[in-house]
């Protein structure tokens, strides 16, 4: 159906209002079938990220293709975000679930509703399409959840392992410039937007520092993580994610442990949505949705009980690079009973070798004490800027290899096909009462190239309980078990396994107090891995991709993307500096031109951890005659062996003049960190 088809298909209401109980106003864009001989359905996406200039373009692309196709939609900014009322409280807050609720019933009350509605997000919209089908609105009828997740403290931007993660500081750099933006006069008033872009700020919370108060898996992420009571979820959730996503064993758990009916997709993407899945094949993922909204929020029979439990993507060995915009491979169908029935490949450590039969003979235990340097061969914990030139992905991983402990396989004599989530049981001692150990799995092919295919990371403190910690009693060895983050992907013939351990891994995760040295009994080592057979014929089959054409953008200033190592001689200090410019461009309907910057810059001492500093800065800027808001940001972390050291600062500007400003900074105590 061409664009021009599409658009004569539907209304967009630009801005309505939906009223909430005390009083505050959220602002929604609506889009609506034209022709209606009857009420139809809506489709909520309720995000912070500013539907009138911040997802503008997505937001039509799926939006205006769902209204086409006899859907209501509707995108609706968070409180305090975008033109919505009111302050934003935090990620996941209660009030922002409590205000969907209102959403819903709001959506199911109108005069051109159904009653019926469901949610989709991706990121913090696939977070909370699961958070509120948790609360069990009636009108929530089914969702479909992209890169999102069961459990805020396991799987997220904040702590992986128990080990801190630097994208709380860089995703969370971010959402404090994103907090601080005003809304557009033209939708609030002339007369109001400055009292209520001041307002933001003067009640303005520094998020990196709040999360970093957290360090245990306490209440405060058991709130809105949808694990703690799988039988709360009663509608029907679609669940969605990519091998490069940080956020993949969200799939593999809601379908293997949510009551209600659920069904995943794992393709090779990013944080992206499939239809514009990067790396490529993309698919028409949008006519997958229609297929759950036409079954689950209008009553017909589209065949989803007899999809497969799980769709996923196996992936072909690739080279390892920067950017991928295509990954070789098939689609596999699994079930349940499958999943739950993988056979586990055992690899048993003997020395510095991997072997298929454990060596009975006791053997000396092998030292590894990484310098904070490694890691830099890695991938983003989420790749987010997939769909660009973004160098993301994990290059060669020689280098950090060469800083780890390396167990190395036999070359295979045929193809091993793993799928799922793979285990490191090790036996180690660590010289600090603090460490972390970051384990990789690597594909070496015969020319020696080491390509990443899934890692894991545990605080070794967090060995028994990410609830209490308990402190290492130093050359005690423990053992431990390291769960690697699921992927399905072909080890090629004449390929070998490589387990890599190291006690570093920079800049993706905070080092720890002081310079660790871990001795490791190989011989007690084991890996496991989830393998299938040779697949058979798939008779997993999607249609092309398909999506609506947005409305017209016009670019003044290209976007650009760089990534930069220094290594300086003489202080052993590398710096790692990442720039993603979006450019400048206007959005022709509203005749506004937007700018956006992050920077990101790690600095690490080799062998000093208490030399980390982490630099977020971001910059968002509005041109429109009369209107020209800018707001500067920047949170800093660095530490010592006993607390973290955090800043932030708010620049505002209306044009040149400053408009406002705030500044925090406190210490926080490392919490077995």
């Amino acid at each position: 159906m061409t664009a021009k088809k599409l658009h004569d298909r539907l209304e967009i209401m630009e801005l309505a209002w939906i009223p909430m109980k005390d009083g505050r106003k959220l602002a929604a864009r609506l889009f609506l079938p034209k022709k209606r001989p009857k009420p139809v359905p809506a489709i909520l996406e309720y995000i912070p990220y500013r539907r009138r200039d911040g997802t503008r373009i997505g937001d039509e692309e799926m939006h205006i293709w769902f209204a086409a196709h006899g859907y209501a939609a509707a995108r609706v900014d968070i409180a305090g975000m975008g033109d919505s009322e009111g302050l934003v409280e935090d990620e996941y807050s209660k009030r922002e679930q409590d205000d969907a609720l209102e959403v819903i019933e709001w959506l199911g009350t109108q005069e051109w509703s159904s009653g019926s509605v469901g949610m989709i997000g991706i990121s913090w919209g696939g977070f909370n399409a699961l958070q509120v089908a948790a609360r069990r609105p009636p009108r929530l009828k089914a969702v479909v959840s992209m890169c999102s997740t069961d459990d805020r403290y396991t799987c997220d931007a904040h702590y992986l392992g128990g080990c801190l993660l630097n994208d709380n500081f860089a995703w969370g750099g971010a959402f404090f410039n994103y907090a601080a933006l005003p809304p557009d006069p033209e939708m609030v008033g002339e007369e109001r937007w400055r009292d209520m872009w001041r307002q933001r700020i003067e009640n303005h919370v520094n998020f990196p520092a709040r999360w970093l108060r957290h360090q245990r898996r306490d209440d405060y992420w058991k709130h809105g993580s949808i694990c703690e009571d799988w039988n709360a979820i009663a509608c029907p959730v679609f669940a969605v994610g990519g091998w490069l996503d940080g956020y993949t064993q969200t799939v593999f758990r809601l379908v293997e442990n949510l009551t209600a009916p659920c069904k995943g997709l794992i393709g090779p993407w990013g944080h992206k949505e499939p239809q514009r899945g990067v790396p490529g094949p993309a698919i028409g993922f949008l006519q997958e949705c229609k297929r759950w909204w036409d079954q689950y929020l209008n009553g017909e029979d589209r065949g989803i009980a007899r999809d497969p439990d799980l769709r996923l993507w196996l992936q072909d060995y690739a080279a390892p690079q920067p950017h991928f915009l295509e990954r070789p491979g098939r689609w596999l169908a699994l079930s349940k009973a499958e999943l739950r029935s993988l056979d586990r490949r055992k690899f048993y450590g003997a020395g510095r070798s991997l072997a298929r039969k454990p060596l009975w003979r006791k053997q000396p235990p092998l030292a590894v004490c990484s310098p904070q340097t490694t890691g830099l061969k890695s991938q983003e914990w989420c790749p987010y800027g997939q769909g660009r030139i973004s160098a993301e992905s994990a290059t060669d991983q020689r280098e950090d290899d060469a800083l780890s402990l390396c167990l190395d396989g036999e070359t295979l004599m045929e193809g091993l096909n793993i799928v799922g989530e793979p285990v490191a049981h090790l036996r180690l001692a660590a010289d600090q009462r603090q460490a972390m150990v970051a384990v990789r799995l690597c594909d070496v092919a015969p020319e020696g190239t080491s390509a990443l295919v899934t890692y894991g990371l545990l605080n070794l403190t967090h060995r028994e309980s990410h609830a209490t910690p308990k402190p290492l009693v130093a050359g005690r060895f423990y053992d431990v078990r390291v769960r690697l983050k699921p992927i399905a992907q072909v080890i090629p013939k004449g390929h070998f396994l490589r387990l890599a351990i190291s006690s570093a891994y920079w800049p993706m995760t905070w080092p720890s107090p002081r310079r660790v040295r871990l001795e490791v009994e190989t011989g007690e080592c084991l890996l496991e891995l989830p393998v299938i057979g040779k697949p058979g014929r798939s008779k997993v089959r999607f249609e092309e991709p398909e999506h609506a054409e947005p409305g017209k953008a016009r670019v003044s200033v290209p976007a650009r993307e760089s990534r930069e190592i220094r290594h300086e001689v003489e202080s052993q200090k590398t710096v790692f500096y990442i720039e993603s410019d979006d450019g400048r461009y206007v959005i022709e309907d509203t005749e506004t031109e937007v700018s956006s910057k992050r920077v990101k810059i790690y600095e690490i001492g080799r062998e000093t951890p208490s030399a980390a500093v982490t630099r977020v800065i971001c910059s968002q800027e509005y041109r429109r005659e009369g209107w020209n808001p800018r707001v500067e940001t920047e949170v800093r972390v660095e530490c010592d062996e006993t607390h973290f050291h955090i800043s932030g600062q708010v620049r505002a500007f209306e044009g040149e003049e400053p408009f406002a400003a705030r500044d925090f900074k406190e210490s926080i105590a490392r919490d077995y960190l």
